[in-house]
């Protein structure tokens, strides 16, 4: 459940100063502390959307070296408390009434990820919860519902992050049939997969070799597992047809599928104004992934969108990126610069359905639909 920061946390002081304006006025925070990235966002609210008055991000890598210990190490941990201190500090000063921060999988795979929640807790005052993959998978749907096309039948929402890898199946057609966006609806979901590989943990698992004659294997070889891993849920599989018959489409919504974009585009530098949205091939998606598969380390840090903190990790994300293009074909794949922050926020915001309303039930079953 989201969490009322005037309460509690970093927010306190601002209370009553947040509650006096209008509901437009509020300011509303949003943190997603990931295995790889601690990314923060805050907003007001316009209309049914959102504008956003302070962003921050960072690399902290918390799950460096979590495949082999269990546990999160303590640089690691410490690189992350120093993020989201800079987060609570940032909430603190622009008076954030409402927010929500969560921790996902290097959190929920750690040993002491329970413990280290509690550390943050102290030290910040920051309300980390730890969610489920379930939660995550619908929280990256929830921030691109405007990316979805309409005029297709079926959509697959791939969200890959430092240590998992999230796939959502939406029913387009259903959805449509209910008003589609202009409701304010959520899409029905025909199905959702949590895979325990991301960015890092794939890395962790397949270090990359030194002689450019051993890359092209090595990268088959993470596409080939990242596939022997993928199980689709049944609701996902009824909607397998319609891949292949092209009246579905994939969003990406992770830095591994802007940064591919951004290389598409030959950026010098990422503009999210031109990647957040922007509509790409599947064969031009691969193009990208080729031409940095095809480079080592120090070619891949010398691209605009992808620097020296992404050299290292990009290829793994390519590997997941090109293994769910093979299993689930499309002409097209929607790029979003947005994810599970902006589905938290746009969640806030949202006003409380009264209980017994139509529409308000609970989720049915984590892998089922809904």
């Amino acid at each position: 459940m989201a969490k009322d920061a005037a309460g509690s946390g970093p927010a306190r002081a601002n209370r009553t100063r947040g509650r006096r304006s209008g509901s437009n006025d509020l300011v509303y925070g949003a943190i997603d502390l990931g295995t790889n990235n601690c990314r923060m966002l805050m907003a007001r609210r316009t209309g049914r959307g959102f504008r956003v008055i302070d962003a921050y991000s960072r690399i902290v890598r918390l799950g460096e070296g979590l495949a082999a210990s269990g546990r999160l190490s303590d640089a690691a941990m410490d690189r992350a408390v120093e993020a989201l201190q800079v987060c609570a500090d940032r909430f603190e000063r622009r008076g954030a009434t409402k927010l929500r921060a969560i921790a996902t999988e290097a959190c929920r795979a750690a040993d002491n990820g329970e413990e280290f929640l509690e550390r943050v807790r102290e030290k910040t005052g920051l309300p980390m919860e730890l969610i489920t993959a379930e939660e995550e998978a619908r929280l990256a749907v929830q921030g691109s519902l405007d990316l979805l096309d309409e005029a297709l039948d079926a959509a697959l929402v791939i969200d890959i992050g430092g240590g998992s890898t999230e796939l959502c199946w939406v029913d387009l057609a259903e959805w449509r049939n209910r008003g589609g966006y202009a409701s304010g609806g959520k899409p029905p979901l025909r199905g959702w997969f949590s895979m325990p590989l991301g960015v890092v943990t794939l890395s962790d698992r397949f270090p990359e070799p030194e002689g450019d004659g051993e890359r092209a294997a090595w990268y088959q070889e993470m596409k080939a597992y990242v596939a022997s891993r993928m199980r689709p849920p049944r609701g996902a599989k009824r909607l397998k047809k319609l891949f292949h018959e092209g009246r579905a489409h994939l969003i990406g919504t992770s830095g591994t599928v802007t940064s591919v974009a951004g290389v598409h585009l030959n950026l010098d530098r990422y503009q999210r104004d031109r990647v957040d949205g922007l509509w790409m091939t599947t064969a031009e998606a691969r193009a990208a992934c080729g031409r940095l598969s095809s480079k080592d380390v120090a070619g891949r840090a010398k691209e605009g969108c992808i620097g020296t903190e992404r050299a290292d990790l990009v290829l793994a994300g390519c590997a997941i990126y090109e293994a769910v293009m093979d299993a689930w074909p499309t002409e097209k794949v929607r790029i979003g610069d947005r994810g599970l922050r902006e589905g938290m926020l746009l969640n806030l915001m949202r006003p409380k359905r009264k209980r017994g309303k139509r529409g308000g039930g609970r989720p049915k079953d984590a892998k089922g639909e809904s």
